[in-house]
């Protein structure tokens, strides 16, 4: 292998992928940006909704470090943290199912979940929601814990909730989100003057429930990164949304994504939102960086 070529391993969690860098064993190129921006072109590079960096920390047991697939950085990925949690084990640099990992949201607690031996999913410990406009933050007059606003988007008046999860999220309820022209909307919600650091946005309406679990289906916008199989501080900002709006009764939910199912659990107002789904390994390689 010549020594400018950097090894990758591709994962996705629900089909939201990433292109994973293992900083306990590579030396990482200096300019992310820009190899986030090639290694994700889905034509020319390897394919990805972003580039995330797993290595040491001086304060967890990893840290994490997320590029969406445009170049930019993101705080956090409930789905890719998943996957980090599982090549950092799989590589053996962290050897018990329970870890904590440093991400530019804060350090999060994370449970590995294993069939036999092979690791194949994780829960994630996602952090309090944050539910005032600084911390979102979007831009609003009022204060928690409910944020709505209502845009007009494409001449269309849409009411959206604010939720922080570490990232930015405007959660919008409508009647069939199979049907809505996310494509359109969403690059006009993310960019619009309200959200200062721009905003991930969710597509949401109520399916059925599951054994007494509300089933929410969810299309995600992704900032930086465009329309994605899943998204999961979107699910976990749309539980939030649900319950605040009371949109369902109970403090859990099944969200229903493109790239399938995730979990997730709010047991009170003051409590961390619980996050739960697969990690999958797709391929190891190696990049000419």
């Amino acid at each position: 292998m010549p020594p400018t070529d950097l090894r990758f391993t591709k994962m996705h969690g629900c089909g939201n992928d990433y292109v994973y860098i293992d900083a306990w064993r590579e030396r990482v190129p200096s300019n992310l940006p820009k190899l986030a921006r090639a290694i994700s072109d889905r034509h020319t590079g390897v394919g990805a909704d972003g580039l995330i960096i797993i290595g040491p920390s001086r304060r967890a047991d990893a840290r994490m470090v997320m590029f969406n697939s445009d170049g930019s950085r993101s705080e956090m990925c409930g789905n890719g943290i998943r996957c980090a949690a599982k090549l950092a084990y799989d590589h053996g640099h962290l050897t018990t199912a329970k870890m904590r990992i440093e991400t530019s949201a804060g350090i999060l607690d994370v449970e590995l979940q294993k069939r036999g031996h092979a690791v194949v999913g994780a829960s994630v410990l996602m952090g309090r929601p944050r539910l005032s406009p600084a911390t979102v933050p979007v831009r609003l007059g009022a204060s928690g814990p409910l944020l709505p606003l209502t845009l007009t988007i494409a001449g269309s008046r849409l009411r959206l909730l604010a939720v922080g999860m570490g990232n930015p999220h405007a959660v919008c309820f409508i009647d069939d989100p199979d049907d809505f022209p996310v494509a359109t909307v969403g690059p006009l919600i993310e960019r619009h003057a309200r959200f200062p650091k721009r905003t991930n946005v969710e597509f949401v309406s109520r399916l059925r429930d599951e054994r007494g679990v509300p089933v929410l289906r969810q299309r995600t916008w992704e900032r930086g990164s465009g329309e994605t199989q899943a998204c999961g501080t979107g699910a976990c900002a749309t539980l939030v949304a649900a319950i605040l709006d009371q949109r369902i009764d109970v403090r859990e939910s099944i969200i229903r994504l493109d790239g399938g199912d995730l979990r997730v659990e709010w047991p009170a107002d003051d409590a961390p939102v619980r996050l739960t789904g697969p990690a999958v390994t797709v391929f190891d390689g190696t990049y000419p960086a």
